[in-house]
């Protein structure tokens, strides 16, 4: 079960087949209700343009604002003009679709498996539906009991601490940029009250405040960019905008992929709905009190998102939906160190309702730990072999948090 909410499930198949998954069992990839591949399927193709057109942008400025209410507001339009029920697509319901089709398959027992929002979908399907479940193993971990959109701004927090002290007990990283963590708070408020224009690829790109602090978080979400980043932001704090340029343009997410239905069901009905703008910005003080409040006004991943909930219009979810999910399911929770979006801090809060679980950070990875990592790899086919018993996780002492780029 993939994340988003709202991602295609299929994108990550020929990812995770090389891994060994399915070496001696079936796996099944889950088009999640209103998501590619689910009928009906609900893009909002007018958001995706607007967030490519966004890159040229400073989301701080009012007048962007308008731009981005006015596209989703264009999709709603259009979708509940189609007749669908926007409220029907949330976690609760897509948990049910999930044990119906273990019975539709005729399947005694499965294992599930949740990355990212998948694993908020695989803790409530524990929660609510737990017959046939052997084992669960989540990665980048959701608990049923957080708010997402509260909870951005504190991950991010985490995830800054995390790779400014990755840096630092790294000597030539260390001495590269001594004061990286100033330097990247420093920058961040230059660019809020002063944004940086960059031409990259023949395209503009906006850098302000909240665009870089909300850069530095999306680099978690790929493979790859860590080694990079102390770079990056060094760059940035000098002048230098074209490695912050180019790496937002590699965040675009090609347009036609996400289900906003499900994405703003579960971001409106179950989030949104049990906090408040004022709540998520005096949280986001707190964490990050040298921030400037118009950067934390916005909320990173989703900048407006209450905007777009007000629009959106869905009712609120039973609060029931924020109970924590107890269970003796053996669980295997996979967290990175330096993931700046769901941080260890959450993978260790679910653990402490389910009794037969273990937590295991690997150090250097971000968000998505299966697909980043052949130790993840192969601890979760070794899990999965016998959950309830030992499973080898030796592989967990080799591995290391990448070199970091210096000059």
């Amino acid at each position: 079960m993939t994340g988003g909410p709202g991602g295609p499930a299929l994108a990550s198949a020929a990812q995770i087949a090389p891994l060994g998954l399915n070496r001696d069992r079936d796996v099944l990839f889950l088009a999640q209700r209103g998501t590619m591949h689910s009928d009906p399927f609900l893009p909002c193709p007018e958001i995706d343009e607007f967030q490519s057109a966004q890159t040229g942008l400073s989301p701080l400025d009012p007048a962007t604002a308008p731009q981005g209410v006015q596209a989703t507001r264009s999709c709603r339009d259009r979708v509940a003009g189609g007749g669908y029920d926007l409220g029907a697509y949330d976690t609760t319901a897509n948990a049910a679709d999930v044990a119906d089709l273990r019975v539709a398959l005729g399947l005694d027992e499965w294992n599930v498996y949740g990355v990212s929002y998948g694993t908020d979908l695989a803790l409530t399907l524990l929660r609510d539906h737990p017959d046939g479940i052997r084992s669960v193993v989540l990665d980048s971990v959701v608990p049923t009991q957080s708010n997402i959109i509260e909870g951005f701004w504190p991950g991010a927090a985490e995830g800054y601490r995390a790779l400014f002290d990755a840096c630092t007990a790294q000597p030539a990283c260390a001495a590269a940029y001594p004061g990286l963590q100033d330097e990247f708070t420093g920058t961040v408020n230059r660019l809020a009250a002063s944004p940086l224009t960059v031409e990259v690829s023949g395209r503009r790109v906006v850098l302000d405040g909240y665009t870089f602090a909300n850069l530095v978080i999306q680099q978690s979400l790929a493979p790859g960019n860590y080694a990079g980043l102390p770079a990056l932001i060094h760059s940035a704090a000098t002048g230098d905008g074209v490695p912050a340029a180019t790496a937002l343009l590699g965040t675009i997410t090609p347009p036609g992929l996400i289900g906003y239905g499900l994405t703003f069901g579960v971001f409106c009905g179950e989030q949104t709905a049990f906090t408040g703008r004022e709540q998520v910005a005096a949280t986001a003080q707190r964490v990050l009190p040298d921030f400037p409040d118009p950067v934390l006004s916005l909320v990173p991943q989703a900048a407006r998102i209450f905007d777009d909930c007000e629009v959106w219009d869905v009712p609120a979810s039973d609060a029931r939906v924020h109970d924590p999910t107890a269970s003796d399911v053996p669980a295997l929770l996979l967290t990175g160190s330096l993931d700046a979006v769901t941080p260890p801090s959450q993978a260790r809060t679910a653990a402490e309702t389910l009794s037969r679980s273990e937590v295991l950070e690997f150090s250097g990875l971000g968000h998505d730990v299966l697909q980043s990592s052949d130790c993840a790899a192969a601890v979760t086919v070794g899990f999965l072999e016998d959950p309830g018993g030992d499973y080898d996780t030796s592989c967990l002492e080799q591995v290391r948090v990448p070199k970091f780029t210096t000059p």
